[in-house]
């Protein structure tokens, strides 16, 4: 309970608030200037707002060197930390754990029951959505609910349409489930993929999504797909 009296805190201030929101959608390592510049703040200002995301863990940082000479500059980037909240405390982390542990005992059964929940939950959560008629969207309609659906889930989201191409280059920046995926990364990532291949199927009828990059395996920040759609 203390910690989370301390991050509700810390991020009560809108400044503060917004400044953690740009670094996690900009999944890039920041300076205080940039930040200062962005947010059009005294550089003192901006720094001590970093501080008070490093303190709770939102952010790490690091030194990095320009050049040969001069003081290296102080780097702020997101943290490998999960941060919950939720009042009372409760140990979600731990009975997802359980969970996973407990299907993957049954074998094949449990982790076809696995995939399966992913996929419905993925077709739920556009459901909740309420609007109805996909069909009669336009692609710019489908992209911002994806983008919408997405960011609630806390993936931290970047796409980009290729129209030539009728396809979507789709990119995770945060993954919700890093700490489970340490512990059994096969499934857990093909969980994931079925969970959005739910959410392209109801708004991309026919589609295909392909499964191209693992942050976990490639190093490479994010993890991406390749969505090729079969209508417009």
């Amino acid at each position: 309970m203390d910690n989370t009296l301390k991050v509700t805190n810390v991020l009560s201030d809108p400044t503060r608030y917004h400044i953690y929101q740009y670094i996690l959608k900009k999944h890039k390592d920041v300076s205080v200037i940039e930040i200062a510049n962005h947010f059009d703040i005294h550089s003192n200002v901006a720094r001590l707002h970093l501080s008070k995301l490093e303190e709770i863990k939102l952010i790490t940082t690091y030194f990095k060197r320009s050049g040969k000479s001069g003081r290296p500059s102080k780097m702020y980037r997101l943290s490998e930390s999960v941060i919950e909240l939720s009042f009372p405390s409760r140990d979600y982390k731990t009975l997802s754990s359980i969970a996973l542990e407990a299907l993957l005992e049954l074998g094949e059964i449990g982790e076809q029951a696995l995939y399966a929940t992913g996929k419905k939950y993925g077709h739920q959560f556009i459901d909740d959505f309420k609007i109805h008629h996909f069909n009669k969207l336009s692609i710019k309609e489908k992209l911002d609910i994806l983008e919408r659906a997405t960011e609630e889930l806390g993936l931290s989201p970047s796409f980009t349409y290729d129209e030539g191409n009728n396809n979507i280059h789709f990119h995770v920046n945060n993954c919700p489930f890093k700490e489970l995926v340490m512990k059994n990364q096969t499934v857990v990532c093909h969980m994931h993929y079925l969970f959005l291949k739910g959410i392209f199927d109801v708004l991309f009828e026919g589609s295909t999504l392909t499964f191209e990059e693992n942050m976990f395996t490639n190093n490479c920040g994010n993890c991406t797909y390749l969505a090729n759609l079969s209508i417009v």
